[in-house]
């Protein structure tokens, strides 16, 4: 399969276009997909990588509109620094998610972030931003980022579920700011909706979203038991756990699995289950 061309805004919906950025890589499969909502009266959804030839994208799907709102779902770098090019050429005001700094040694703990993020107004749980025939309602979807919202067009049962459900993979959940209780728990929320599509930040379209919420919530729930299968045999360190767990992964994708599967065992921790002693993690059963 060929994949989408970069650059040119796709019609997914009446309400809804869609313009895939030019930063294709292994984390971000063909790239971020920025959504575009509403027909006269505009919203833009993760504006995505602050490069040139995309915000031109933006800009010619736009098309001279009014734009009334830079939506933002996490301050990850692939999502959210072009918000601030495109806030000045549009003069919408940046909102959404709130802005996190994440303090300790690890270089990794914030590697992914946009430091620049600084939304006009942040939105919370149930709160909405309205526009001329649209409506987006802000849900606190916490778990891959802390500060992480997808947003809900009420007018056609749509979800911009950004990263916590993407099209391709499952998410990685990163600590410290990454949280898998926090996952689960969002994934729990998402499957009591009844979205009907998802369209996520990376990745096809989500038509059948509950059948799809409810494999992620079983692929994490198999890593949990191959993790606490793993510690019954032997004590082990994350990256041999991560090898073992991760058998013929593209090795460019280890260290994020690494962050998943610390992840994990971060979560089995506060449950009683593992109990960590230096590097080495055990198993205490239950």
């Amino acid at each position: 399969m060929s994949a989408p061309p970069t650059g040119i805004a796709i019609r997914l919906e009446p309400l809804v276009a869609r313009v895939l950025a030019p930063n294709p890589s292994p984390f971000t499969h063909t790239g971020t997909q920025c959504h575009i909502v509403g027909s006269r009266e505009l919203a833009v959804i993760d504006p995505g990588p602050d490069e040139p030839e995309h915000l031109d994208a933006l800009l010619r799907a736009i098309g001279g509109r009014p734009v009334s709102a830079i939506l933002v779902t996490h301050h990850h770098r692939d999502h959210s620094p072009a918000s601030r090019s495109l806030a000045a050429a549009t003069g919408a005001p940046i909102v959404g998610a709130a802005p996190v700094h994440v303090g300790g040694d690890d270089p990794r703990a914030d590697a992914a972030f946009d430091h620049d993020y600084v939304p006009a107004r942040i939105l919370a749980d149930g709160e909405a931003v309205i526009g001329e025939s649209w409506t987006l309602r802000a849900l606190a979807t916490p778990g891959h980022t802390s500060n992480h919202l997808a947003f809900a067009l009420e007018e056609t049962g749509a979800l911009f579920s950004g990263d916590h459900v993407m099209g391709w993979s499952t998410s990685i959940v990163s600590p410290p700011d990454g949280d898998m209780a926090a996952y689960m728990s969002s994934l729990e929320l998402l499957l009591s909706r009844e979205d009907c599509v998802y369209y996520p930040g990376h990745g096809e379209q989500v038509d059948n979203p509950r059948r799809w919420v409810r494999g992620l919530l079983g692929h994490r729930k198999q890593r949990e038991g191959q993790i606490l299968r793993l510690l019954g045999e032997e004590p082990g360190a994350v990256p041999a756990m991560t090898r073992r767990m991760y058998a013929g992964l593209d090795p460019r994708l280890l260290p994020a699995a690494e962050r998943s599967v610390l992840a994990h065992l971060i979560d089995l921790e506060r449950r009683g289950r593992v109990g960590l002693e230096g590097t080495v993690w055990r198993g205490l059963g239950g």
